[in-house]
């Protein structure tokens, strides 16, 4: 079995004119991985497990859209690097999703550090998530940044029952103001798998 990357590295991005002739296969493939990586919790909130594929795939997105050749290039690999997981933990982005403006600002002003709440549970055994400290996502005034990123470590015996077909993954939030939680699909839980060492 091939070890997992834990990192995308400039090698690995496609120049621009090349990424163009693959850009919608890789679009479709990557339509096919993040379905297995992806979890709805309670009526806002989605999880998006991020790998090493879902990373270099924004990237070369975001050289391809805003074309910023080389110097552009370290930038993204700084801003992105950090979701890879680095085989002993899962990384997610999870998005607060409301359509409505004005009930978005409502909820998300009730959802201050709600980043600080997010875990999974192993057959039982609690994993507390770690915020990403790249920046604070909850103001002052405790309103919730939409978009959230978050690291789950693991220890060897969690990542042994993780990986164990039919094992019960939950994955939720311990929050006052939203205190939802969902099971992980099977084929979500064995996707999830594989992203340990």
């Amino acid at each position: 079995m091939m070890a997992n990357k834990h990192e995308v590295t400039a090698a690995d991005i496609l120049p621009l004119p090349e990424y163009m002739k693959v850009r919608n296969e890789m679009r479709r493939k990557m339509a096919a991985i993040k379905r297995d990586r992806r979890v709805d919790v309670g009526p806002h909130v989605t999880f998006y497990f991020e790998s090493w594929d879902t990373m270099w795939a924004q990237v070369q997105e975001m050289l391809y859209i805003e074309k910023g050749g080389e110097e552009q290039i370290k930038d993204e690999l700084a801003a992105y690097n950090p979701l890879v997981p680095k085989g002993s933990e899962l990384c997610a982005t999870f998005m607060i999703e409301i359509d409505d403006p004005d009930r978005r600002k409502r909820i998300l002003g009730r959802l201050g550090a709600i980043e600080e709440t997010a875990f999974m549970s192993v057959n039982g055994e609690k994993v507390v998530g770690a915020a990403e400290e790249d920046q604070d996502r909850t103001t002052t005034e405790g309103k919730a940044s939409s978009v959230q990123f978050v690291h789950f470590k693991f220890t060897p015996a969690q990542i042994a029952a993780f990986k164990m077909p039919g094992a019960q993954v939950i994955v939720g939030f311990s929050h006052a103001n939203y205190s939802h939680m969902s099971v992980l699909p099977e084929n979500v839980r064995a996707a999830l798998a594989s992203d340990f060492d």
